[in-house]
């Protein structure tokens, strides 16, 4: 009942220090090192806060060095069609099919900027004759367009049917008609087949 405190607390810690590389330390239990004084722990506080920035620094500096390296061989496989670096949206054999089917073909929808513009410059001219031309035009252009873009997407599908039946085809006609309002030199991927050409 009145024994020294100093030899029953003197035991649990042999213990415990004994059987630290098997389990976790408990909290209550010594930790086998001396507690730092507050100056130490402060400047080591002060360093690991200065030390911080410059790393997260680094850290985006490599991010962004890898998005320019990224981003060129993007633009390099545009140019040049290779499917490897080719961006998510361009990339499978159905888009790819989709593209040459695209390339291939003359299409009214591919000429609808440079015809805008003309129409645009028609309709600012003040005479009535030439007013009325252009408005004539601009819808003989967009009905033209309606009726190519239609048939274009039925027989797309119809190919897409039959070439990649189990494959999904999900906004594939979409991407095509997309393509169809660019002009073949301005189209990224570039056209990899000739006009006439079938894929």
């Amino acid at each position: 009942m009145f024994r020294s405190r100093a030899k029953t607390e003197k035991a649990p810690t042999d213990k415990v220090t004994a059987d630290l590389s098997q389990q976790p330390r408990d909290p209550q239990a010594p930790k086998g090192r001396p507690t730092p004084k507050r100056s130490e722990a402060q400047t080591q506080r002060r360093r690991a806060a200065s030390s911080a920035p410059t790393d997260r620094k680094a850290a985006v500096k490599r991010q962004r060095e890898a998005r320019r390296a990224d981003l060129a061989r993007q633009r390099e496989a545009l140019a040049s069609g290779d499917e490897r670096y080719l961006p998510v949206r361009d990339k499978g054999p159905v888009r790819r099919f989709v593209r040459d089917f695209v390339d291939s073909r003359f299409c009214i929808a591919e000429w609808f900027l440079p015809l805008a513009v003309v129409i645009l410059i028609l309709s600012v001219i003040q005479v009535q004759n030439i007013q009325s031309i252009s408005l004539l035009l601009w819808m003989g252009v967009i009905i033209l367009i309606v009726i190519d873009s239609i048939g274009l997407s039925i027989r797309l599908k119809k190919q897409l049917r039959e070439r990649f039946p189990d494959t999904p085809k999900r906004g594939a006609v979409a991407y095509g008609l997309m393509r169809t309002l660019q002009m073949r030199r301005l189209r990224l991927p570039k056209p990899q087949v000739k006009r006439g050409e079938r894929p």
